[in-house]
């Protein structure tokens, strides 16, 4: 498949549109036309990565923190971040980062940390965003509605809730006149006809407008398509960093930490709070997430789950009277690989593997 392909794949599920102003996603090395087989996925990309892919014979590197970040002034063998980029393009290995869009996104990483743990209805701690919605109205011949019906929900439009492949078809005339120079599908140049269609209208999220359109555009028989795009005031799905659940049976903090280091294979895991409260609900933010110590307690949580909790916001959650479990930024997000090996192994066109470089910086002795 051609990277281009996949990446719209990946992008149709985790919008790089989620991502922070401040983020870089998306590809960062590579050619969009390069043929893909065979895939890396990382938490991120140092040096002993990009050489565990240069000796498995890896296509592409796809990592969750940002491969390039800060600004590059100079691309060279003296330099670190130049000398990956020059082994990268050299054994012809692109390289793919999705990062806050991830955490964001539906079934990015803050929902598979809650899957692991067990924990269900799970909500968003910190709204972002809400996506802005489009009607999409097509005019198509009897003979190809159910082709142009069938390309729009495969591509994700028309999902309203749960229910997919929503649309609406009123039956009606349409009437136009070949001019020199056209091939009409049906009809004689320089004629007025009269033919039989239907308007299929549906919802499409912006994030895959043009990506909808353009393969509608694709599968439709009609030389000019005619088509309209509307903007809705309906309000889209609601995108946002964290996330929120009430637990089915109350647990003690200690029991909650235990849980969490079973979950992870942690071998120690720091603490704020008393060991013996009683957690009825779990606010979680992967990776650095103590800023969001105060809206967890406002939204009703006993405990945040983060990583990264400074000494000063510790005591300051003591304060508060909130506990936080603090899992470290690497134990909260090296789950990635899990969760994306899973989501690229569902196309069955990739030979997919997970990096066996051990990232954590820090060592506990």
């Amino acid at each position: 498949m051609k990277l281009r392909n996949l990446i719209d794949k990946i992008e149709s599920k985790y919008p790089t549109n989620l991502a922070y102003s401040w983020d870089n996603v998306g590809l960062l090395v590579g050619e969009y036309e390069k043929e893909v087989k065979k895939i890396l996925v990382a938490l991120e990309a140092n040096e002993k990565v990009v050489d565990e892919a240069i000796q498995k014979g890896v296509d592409l590197i796809i990592t969750h923190h940002p491969f390039i970040f800060s600004k590059i002034n100079r691309v060279n063998s003296g330099d670190l971040k130049g000398r990956l980029i020059l082994k990268l393009i050299k054994n012809d290995i692109s390289l793919y980062s999705m990062h806050t869009n991830f955490d964001i996104a539906k079934d990015g990483l803050n929902d598979y940390f809650m899957e692991i743990m067990g924990f269900e209805n799970c909500e968003i701690l910190e709204e972002t965003t809400s996506e802005k919605l489009y009607k999409l109205a097509v005019y198509v011949p009897n003979t190809h509605v159910q082709i142009i019906r069938d390309v729009l929900g495969t591509n994700n439009a028309g999902f309203i809730g749960n229910y997919s492949h929503c649309t609406f078809n009123t039956v009606g005339i349409g009437t136009f006149k070949p001019e020199e120079g056209t091939n009409p599908y049906t009809g004689t140049i320089g004629k007025i006809e009269e033919t039989h269609e239907v308007k299929v209208e549906t919802v499409v999220p912006k994030s895959i407008l043009n990506k909808v359109i353009k393969e509608m555009i694709k599968a439709h028989p009609y030389e000019e398509v005619a088509y309209d795009v509307y903007e809705l005031q309906n309000e889209g799905e609601k995108q946002g960093l964290g996330r929120i659940a009430t637990l089915d049976n109350e647990i003690t903090l200690e029991e909650l930490a235990n849980k969490i280091k079973d979950t992870l294979d942690m071998d120690k895991i720091r603490l704020v709070g008393d060991l013996k409260s009683k957690i009825k609900k779990v606010a979680l933010c992967t990776g650095a997430g103590s800023d969001l110590v105060k809206l967890s307690k406002r939204k009703g949580a006993q405990v945040l789950i983060t990583g990264d909790m400074k000494y000063h916001e510790a005591q300051d959650a003591l304060d508060m009277n909130m506990n936080v479990i603090d899992c470290g930024h690497f134990d909260t997000e090296d789950i990635f690989k899990d969760v994306m090996k899973r989501f690229i192994d569902g196309f069955e066109e990739f030979e997919t593997i997970k990096s066996e470089v051990y990232l954590n910086p820090f060592k506990i002795i």
